[in-house]
Formats: structure tokens, sequence, C-alpha cells
């Protein structure tokens, strides 16, 4: 059964969609949402010995002197201390992302697999306005505030999380710990910036599957880029699945537009409610093939076991409209499991939703929209019709080339080569958000780790007996990098003792 679990199944609002012109949403980027049921044992109940919680008294603003600026919040953090070789021993930290870090202490694996090689304090800070770090308290009332939403950035966030380390260091007396920081997805773009903003924090980041360059026009991706990559995976594990999605969405609307033809549809898809219109449908398709090619990792790989069930429904059909979609439902079936119903089921809102559709209206402005290229309806991305559906919900425009102006992208290579160091980038090449991603050495120090057949943050989960051996060597290769950052680290700092 392939059925994301409830709490990590999110779809937010980032970017125009490849099936309804109106629709600006898009698989959540997302270190843990690939967990998925066949995996139980990575979602372990937490030890509250093995972690223990803190609460760091947060200052709301970081980057103003008025007086509510000074305004106080708590925001949680977590450590573990079993394999910790004391005071100046290194410091692995975790920075948080769109959602509550309570998952991450289990699904994220990187950090416990490493702490005893290098005798390493483990940290996970929470993102602000996530989890139990909400200023001003309740979250449904924040985020209906216009000026609490104000304080909710990437900026922000990245100033929190120094402020915790600095505590940290001061409270366990460790001043010359080195920290290495570490995250997935968005939690990704967070390290590397970090990096970037806090060298004399942090002596390296490690950022799985960060699509830093997907912001104002940086790369000359294709128009379908993360689509592309979609149409790719489904391609290359069968050409006969592949065709018969290309050809679903135009049968979809022939079926939709006659008489009963919704009623048709929601019977054949056993939706939960009857569909209101076609887009419901193909929204929910286009979703559920993103999210199985964003998380198609070992062993199950999502996206054959979709395409295994519509080849296999596909050896007895005649090539009819209803035969077509007979195929699309059985690839349904197969991802998902036997339900009692699919499509549009009962669904409260989750914080990563609510918080990430204000990111993504405020400054992660990504554009991702599909072309020619691709098995999805052409989709490109119309920046007017996001600012306006933003403005509509929020009041506020977004700044799309906000990102580039603070944290840098643009002629990556030639600017970074010149003063950054110490940054891996890793990706997953089947993983869509990777036709953003840093795929390149930019300099000696500042790497790219790809992997041919990984997916989204794969290399942040726990390691296993069953890994195939390229991702045990992507690990393995992660793993000797950051032991020669702290060698370097070590003798610098002896040096500098010594004299």
């Amino acid at each position: 059964m392939f059925q994301w679990l409830p709490i990590l199944c999110m779809t937010v609002v980032l970017a125009v969609s490849p099936v309804a012109a109106t629709r600006i949403d898009i698989p959540r980027l997302s270190p843990t949402r690939g967990v998925i049921l066949k995996q139980p044992e990575i979602l372990k109940t937490w030890s509250s010995k093995e972690f223990p919680t803190f609460y760091y008294n947060q200052t709301l603003d970081h980057f103003n002197y008025r007086p509510e600026s000074y305004t106080k919040f708590k925001q949680r953090y977590v450590m573990n201390f079993q394999y910790w070789g004391g005071p100046n021993a290194p410091i692995l930290a975790y920075l948080g992302a769109e959602s509550s870090i309570d998952s991450d202490l289990t699904v994220i694996g990187f950090l416990n697999d490493t702490a005893p090689r290098f005798k390493a304090l483990q940290v996970f800070i929470e993102h602000r306005y996530y989890g139990q770090s909400i200023p001003f308290g309740s979250r449904e009332e924040v985020m209906k505030n216009a000026s609490a939403r104000g304080y909710f950035s990437s900026a922000q966030a990245i100033a929190d999380y120094a402020q915790i380390l600095l505590h940290i260091k001061k409270e366990w007396h460790t001043q010359h710990s080195p920290v290495i920081v570490i995250g997935g997805s968005y939690g990704g773009m967070l390290a590397s910036w970090f990096r970037l903003k806090y060298p004399h924090i942090a002596i390296g980041a490690l950022a799985s599957s960060a699509p830093i360059l997907y912001f104002d026009n940086i790369t000359l991706t294709p128009l379908g880029g993360y689509y592309s990559v979609v149409t790719k995976d489904f391609k290359e594990a069968s050409e006969t699945c592949y065709q018969t999605i290309r050809n679903s969405w135009s049968v979809i609307d022939d079926v939709a537009s006659q008489p009963h033809g919704l009623a048709n549809l929601s019977r054949k898809f056993k939706t939960c409610e009857p569909l209101a219109k076609a887009s419901e449908l193909k929204n929910y398709l286009n979703d559920l093939y993103s999210a199985a090619a964003q998380y198609n990792q070992p062993p199950e790989y999502p996206v054959t076991v979709i395409c295994g069930g519509i080849d296999e429904a596909a050896n007895s059909s005649s090539g009819n409209e209803d035969d077509i979609l007979n195929k699309i439902f059985a690839g349904v079936v197969a991802y998902e499991g036997n339900e009692p119903c699919y499509v549009n089921p009962p669904n409260n809102l989750s914080e990563t939703e609510i918080g990430w559709q204000w990111q993504t209206c405020s400054e992660m402005v990504i554009p991702i929209g599909s072309g020619n290229d691709t098995m999805f309806p052409p989709s490109p991305f119309d920046l007017s019709s996001f600012e306006s559906e933003c403005k509509r919900n929020y009041g506020v425009p977004p700044r799309p080339h906000w990102i580039t102006s603070y944290y840098g992208g643009h002629d990556i290579k030639f600017i970074l080569q010149r003063f950054g160091s110490n940054i891996i980038f890793s990706n997953g090449l089947r993983d869509p958000y990777s036709s953003g991603g840093v795929l390149e050495n930019i300099s000696k120090s500042i790497v790219a780790v790809k992997t041919k057949n990984g997916s989204h943050c794969l290399d942040l989960l726990p390691g296993s007996k069953i890994d195939p051996q390229w991702l045990v060597e992507q690990r393995a290769t992660e793993v000797k990098i950051i032991k020669q950052w702290l060698a370097n680290y070590f003798a610098d700092l002896r040096a500098l003792i010594k004299h």
C-alpha cells in the first residue's frame, strides 16, 4: 500500500499546476513526505530520554529595533547527547523546515547514523511558525493577522538558528565545537544559505535536494523542468504507461463533457464525493504522479508500481476511452491500495499547508509550470496570475526576486568560487526538484554529489541493510567530505591556539 501517512500528505500553494490554469499548487518541498506505510520502522516513536526537549526564548524580529521587535516567543529544539564526545566535539545541527520537528527525529536518520563517527552532538531546531514554535500563541490567529505574518520568513528563520546554536555552545561550554548544518528540500536551501550568511557559526553545510536555482529564472531549465523529470521517470519505467497517462487527460475531458459524464467519472474512480468538475480528478492524478516521481525510492519504486498497475490492465484492453480510464484507475489502486474511496477525501488543512502557502506567496516563488515536452497538458507558470491570487489571499503581492537579491543564485559558480566554501549539494536525478539543484561542482569545497537513481532527500533517511550500493556510496562520500572539513578545522584551531 503506497499511501502517504496522513500527517505527511501535503500539497501546498507554489506554482501553476499543469492540469488547471487557475490552480497554483504542486507537491510540497519536504524531506519526510516520502516515508510510506510500508516503512513503519522509520516512524518509531521518539524517546524524550533520547531526545530531550528545550525551549529558547527567541527574539521575534532580528532586523529591527522597534519596541515590538524585542517580543519573545518559545522556540523548540531537541538534542541528542548519546554519542557526544563532550566540549569541542562536533555539532550536527538539523535545520527544521515547513513542519513540526517531531517526524524529523526518526525520519531523518543521517544525523544519528553519522554522529558516532565524529562523537557529535545532535541538534534539531524547529522552524518558527511550525510545530510548537509559534509566536503570538495560536497558529490559526497568527496566520489571520497580517502584521504577525510579516515576521514569518526564511531570513528570520536562519537568524533564529544562529541564535540557538550560539546559545547551545555557550550553555554547554563548547565554544570551539565545529557546527555542520544539515537540511533537506526547503531545509536544504536554508542550510546552504546559513553557511553563506553565518560562516562564523557553521563550518559546513549538507544541503540535500535543495532547488536553490529554481528562482528568478536563474537557470535555462526547460519550461517544464519539474514535470519534465516526472515524465522522464515514467517513460523510463514504461513507454506504454507514459503514453497511457499522456493520452488520458483529453479522455477525462471528453467524458466529463458528456451528459452524466462527471457522475460516470466519479463511479469509475470511486471518488469520496461526486466530482464537481474534471479538474478535481486531473489535479489528483497530477499530484499522485508527481509525488510518486519525487519520492521514487527503493525498494518499492512507486513509479514502477503505478506503471505496473496501468500496464497489467493494458494487457486485456482494446484502447477505447473506457479502457484508458480503467488503466489509469488500476494505476491509482496499485499505488494507493484498496481503499473505500479515492480522489477527494475529507481533508483539513495542515499546519504545513497553511504556513507554506504564505511562504510561497511572500518570498519562495518557485516558477514551476509545464511545456509541450511532458506527459501533462501544457501550462506555463503565469507570474501575473500567481501574484493576483496571492494578493487576493493575503493582501500583499509576492516578491519573486527577493530570494536571489538576499541569498544570490545568479552566476553562482562565478560568485561562490571566490568566497564560498564547504557546502555539499546532494541530489537524486529522479527527483523532479533536481532540475533546480546544483548538479556540478562549484569549487573544490562546494561540491555536487548526485546519483542517477536517487530521489528527494533519500540520503537523509536512516541507512538500511537493503539500501542499494549507490546510496551507500553517496552517504559515504558525504561523510568523507565532512570528515575532511572537520580535520581541516581542528588543524587550524590547533595552529591558532599554538600561536
